[in-house]
């Protein structure tokens, strides 16, 4: 049964769900083993000693737990499997990967607008602390207990995984080919137009986004910068209309 599974899903579809299980094994083998793999493919803020520009490529193949990967790899396969039937697989790899760095870029981007303020009220030598030092004193679920240097040491040093960006992006892209068609929401478990799911899913993270609550891990900018480079993009096939789909 499980074979038969695997042959109906679609190349580039079937390729994302086995990295990422398997890099989500690997990662939590190697932590077992004391090697801490997120420190070098989890993205980081661009001025903290452990950003690498491979980053906005790995961090989507890196995942925080069962029910993150769970939730994400199961959208792939739920809506990822029919945009590739309809695109190929050629187009909807280069949207899957266009739309998962893109989410990488706008939380860089998110993440510099927030501490640009900030920076203004702390000293150059403090910053330079909280780069260099501020990941260790993370790792020991610590903070520093001055707000200001709290805030830029998660900014700076905390990191940010899962392919939720591009799944984001998948999302939009369904919306947009199949509008009117009608998913069933677990809750509650009422059917609504996959046009509206979108729409209701990104005001709600514009909403989350800036509500900029302290105990939120979720990377909603990221979410929402997915869905965005996914517009942006389904906007310039959709130009020429023979070659969209």
């Amino acid at each position: 049964m499980l074979e038969n599974i695997f042959r109906n899903i679609p190349p580039v579809v079937k390729n994302i769900l086995i990295i990422n299980l398997l890099v989500f094994l690997g990662t939590e083998f190697l932590a077992g083993q004391g090697i801490n793999v997120t420190q070098y493919l989890a993205l980081h803020y661009f001025t903290s000693d452990n950003f690498y520009p491979h980053q906005l490529v790995t961090y989507m193949f890196m995942h925080g737990g069962i029910s993150h990967i769970f939730f994400n790899m199961f959208a792939v396969w739920m809506f990822g499997k029919v945009l590739e039937q309809v695109w190929g697989p050629k187009r909807f790899l280069i949207y899957y990967m266009a739309t998962g760095i893109g989410a990488g870029l706008i939380q860089l981007l998110v993440a510099y607008i927030r501490i640009i303020p900030l920076n203004e009220l702390v000293t150059p030598e403090q910053m330079d602390y909280i780069v260099s030092n501020g990941y260790e004193l993370l790792q020991t679920n610590r903070n520093y207990s001055d707000p200001i240097s709290g805030q830029l040491n998660i900014l700076i040093n905390v990191s940010t995984v899962g392919a939720s960006g591009a799944v984001f992006g998948i999302l939009l892209a369904f919306g947009m080919l199949f509008p009117n068609t009608e998913l069933m929401l677990l809750f509650p478990p009422i059917p609504i137009k996959a046009k509206w799911f979108v729409i209701m899913y990104g005001v709600f993270e514009l909403y989350a986004g800036f509500s900029n609550n302290p105990n939120d891990n979720v990377a909603h900018f990221a979410h929402l910068g997915g869905m965005l480079f996914g517009f942006i993009l389904i906007k310039y096939w959709k130009a020429d209309r023979n070659r969209f789909y």
